[in-house]
């Protein structure tokens, strides 16, 4: 009898699978999506007038990509299809988050490819648009469902948490042109004659592959500096990007791709305004995507540290009552209608700040990759300085929590032009232009938070800020 006890229980034994855990070291990760695709007539955004919907050529998406490392450190990164998320929207998802999940701020990043077919949100360029009650009202209902739904999608990602392996590459793709320095209307003759462009660029196409256990890619994130602004008319669409991810998750069943815009602000697809040149923008991104990931990629160690803060950027000077009532009968209706906004606070007792609270992050994912988060619309100087000043496998983010305004490099800003100069009142501010430190204080407060979790280049005390723009500079000379 002893003996059969012992036979059944050593068949018990074999055949017991313990249930699948992370390996020692390793990470976890949780994926998880949702369509953004209005259901009502909120206008499209962007463009400065009034966009009703007229159908779609795919859906919009957001999506989140949670990671977990062996102490259990946590962050959750999501990716969307929109225009721009303002920060009274994005203030109210952390506080979701904060309270639901025990996120604090570091840990989450909202970033937007700023897709001009994607839809209206909350306050974000609010004299963008002619002024209607319906449309308000519309509006306000779809940013707070899409409040809502972000909130969801982040704890779908983390309920979803499973063992994971993190690797990281780089592609390229070449479609991005500078607008500052190159007319619109010569570009195709000039790529025609392959007569070189002018103006900084950024072609890289980073790559971070999420793999399951069981072999399967769970996630393609990646990267592109440039604006989705091919399509300029009004059915609801994800530009270029929103074809590259429709192109990679049909290439790889069952993977969710994911799109980060990589400081693009001075940079547009060119030539643009066909369906059929978006479709090729979205197959050279993917085609990128794809070299990176048929070459040897880098493996991602499991440890993840992350830091935020505001850092207080200035204006060069606030606007003043008298100031603004010569606005308020402006021929610009757009300046006009941000006038008469801006008089309208005065009247109720507002004082305007002369800062604005500009967001950054920093996680180190292990020792080989940083990824550094920055606020709205910012030029492509940044991801140059940022990847020179801290060494390979360092992302640099920009349309990140918050739609607050284009962000010149100090050299854009001495330029001045759209992206440098008096637009400040089309995004609602109480001013028209920046100060001129505004990449100084920038650049100071990346600076600290990369110390903060850690970069390799600080750690070793190679890095030298001086000599780090003494760098950037020659680059922008040359």
């Amino acid at each position: 009898m002893r003996s059969m006890v012992q036979w059944v229980l050593g068949l018990l034994v074999i055949a017991w699978v313990p249930p699948v855990q992370a390996q020692p070291g390793g990470w976890k990760a949780g994926v998880a999506r949702a369509v953004a695709t209005p259901k009502t007539s909120v206008w499209l955004a962007g463009y400065g007038t009034k966009r009703p919907p007229d159908g779609k050529l795919h859906d919009l998406w957001i999506k989140a990509l949670a990671l977990e490392d062996p102490q259990g450190k946590r962050a959750v990164l999501i990716t969307s299809d929109f225009q721009g998320v303002p920060k009274e929207m994005s203030d109210r998802v952390f506080a979701q988050l904060k309270s639901k999940y025990q996120l604090e701020r570091d840990q989450i990043m909202i970033t937007f490819s700023h897709n001009h077919c994607g839809p209206r949100l909350g306050l974000d360029l609010v004299d963008y648009y002619p002024i209607e009650d319906e449309q308000v009202r519309l509006v306000d209902e779809y940013t707070s469902e899409m409040v809502e739904r972000l909130v969801a999608v982040v704890g779908e990602s983390l309920q979803k948490l499973a063992p994971a392996t993190l690797d990281q590459g780089e592609g390229k793709a070449t479609f991005a042109v500078n607008r500052r320095d190159n007319r619109e209307a010569e570009v195709p003759d000039l790529i025609a004659r392959k007569i070189p462009l002018k103006g900084v660029v950024d072609h890289s196409v980073p790559v971070l592959r999420v793999t399951g256990a069981n072999g399967q890619i769970v996630a393609i994130l990646f990267g592109y500096a440039c604006h989705p602004t091919t399509l300029s008319f009004t059915t609801w669409c994800g530009d270029y990007p929103g074809f590259a991810q429709l192109l990679i998750e049909k290439n790889h069943p069952g993977a969710q791709a994911m799109f980060v815009n990589t400081c693009g602000g001075d940079q547009n697809p060119l030539p643009r305004r066909t369906v059929e040149l978006c479709e090729d923008y979205g197959r050279q991104l993917a085609e990128g995507v794809e070299h990176a990931l048929k070459q040897p990629m880098k493996p991602v160690s499991a440890k993840l540290r992350t830091a935020f803060r505001y850092v207080d950027l200035a204006y060069d000077h606030v606007m003043t009552r008298k100031e603004l009532e010569t606005f308020s009968r402006d021929a610009n209706a757009i300046r006009q209608r941000w006038a008469v906004r801006m008089l309208k606070k005065l009247d109720g007792g507002e004082k305007f700040s002369s800062t604005y609270p500009y967001p950054l992050h920093a996680w180190r994912l292990g020792n080989e990759m940083l990824v550094v988060g920055m606020g709205a619309e910012t030029v492509v100087d940044y991801a140059l300085r940022f990847k020179r000043e801290f060494g390979p496998g360092t992302w640099v983010c920009g349309y990140a929590d918050d739609m607050i305004s284009y962000i010149p490099s100090r050299r854009v800003w001495e330029e001045g032009g759209y992206e440098g100069g008096s637009n400040l009142f089309e995004y609602g501010r109480p001013a028209l232009r920046w100060a001129g430190d505004i990449e100084d204080r920038i650049a100071g407060g990346v600076g600290e938070l990369v110390k903060e979790v850690g970069a390799a280049s600080l750690r070793a005390g190679t890095f030298d800020p001086r000599k780090a723009e003494e760098m950037r500079r020659q680059s922008v000379q040359r």
